[in-house]
Formats: C-alpha cells, sequence, structure tokens
C-alpha cells in the first residue's frame, strides 16, 4: 500500500509561496498595489470628481468598475499565490474602462468622461500588467519561465 505525503509539505509548493512571497515583498509590488487601489477608488468617485454625475449610466458603472478594480487588487500583498490571477481580470476591467464612454448605453461620450476613462483605464491595465508580471519576474531562487538546457555534445 502506498502512502501520499501532505500536499502542504511538497517542496515545489514551498517554492512556490516563497517566489509569491518574494514578489509581493519588494517596494515596486507594494508601490503598484497602492497605486492600483487609489486608481479603483478614484474611479469609483470619478464621476462626481471629474464632473460628469449627470451621465447616470456611465456614473454607475465607473462606481461598479471602481469598487471590484479596488477590491481585485487589493488581495496581492497578503494572499498573492491565491489571486495573482486575478490581475489578469484587473487588465480587463482597465479596458473596460478605456472604451466604456462609448459603449455604455446613451450619449455618454463627453470630453470629461471619455479623457477621464481613459487615463483611470490606462493606469489600471498598466498597474493588472505589472501585477501580473510579479510573479514571472526572475529573482533569487528563479521564477518565470524556465529556460532549457542545451543537451551538451554527443559522444
Amino acid at each position: 500500500m502506498t502512502t501520499h505525503a501532505d500536499i502542504e509539505q511538497h517542496p515545489d509548493l514551498a517554492e512556490m509561496r516563497s517566489r509569491f512571497e518574494r514578489a509581493t515583498s519588494t517596494p515596486r509590488a507594494q508601490a503598484v498595489e497602492t497605486l492600483a487601489l487609489l486608481t479603483g477608488l478614484y474611479l469609483a468617485a470619478s464621476p462626481w470628481i471629474a464632473g460628469f454625475s449627470g451621465l447616470t449610466n456611465l456614473a454607475v458603472c465607473n462606481l461598479i468598475t471602481g469598487v471590484a478594480f479596488a477590491l481585485c487588487m487589493g488581495g496581492f500583498s497578503s494572499a498573492y499565490e491565491r489571486t495573482h490571477a486575478m490581475a489578469w481580470t484587473a487588465c480587463a476591467i482597465g479596458a473596460w474602462t478605456i472604451i466604456s464612454p462609448w459603449v455604455v448605453s446613451g450619449d455618454m461620450a463627453t470630453t470629461r468622461s471619455v479623457v477621464n476613462n481613459i487615463i483611470a483605464g490606462v493606469v489600471a491595465l498598466l498597474c493588472g500588467l505589472a501585477m501580473a508580471a510579479a510573479a514571472g519576474t526572475r529573482g533569487e531562487g528563479g521564477g518565470g519561465r524556465r529556460r532549457p538546457t542545451s543537451p551538451g555534445p554527443i559522444s
């Protein structure tokens, strides 16, 4: 009869957790997370800050996407190993923010709403891409994609 070891003790899992911890403990990752949280909060409040709250469909859209973005990006430092895949969701939210003035029903494309959403969307998209790339960076102990080794001389 074969006994299986607990998965929590597997060396690959321990290495992956330490890599994720290194990825989120850098000042760069902490700065990106802070910028992402501020971007999400700004996006949620932007209709009232930038002055297009009268466009109720877009105001509600920005409120929902801003809160979703802030929640999506908020868990990275404490639980990156479980939340790093949400960085791609954050990228999708950023892309949606860019195109939403033209897609939301009604005539929402005013100069204020377009400029606001393009700038906030680009910042959100870049924050999401930066967090998605954080696990793939090479630091101490490797990480990212492994390079194939050459087979050496054939005898």
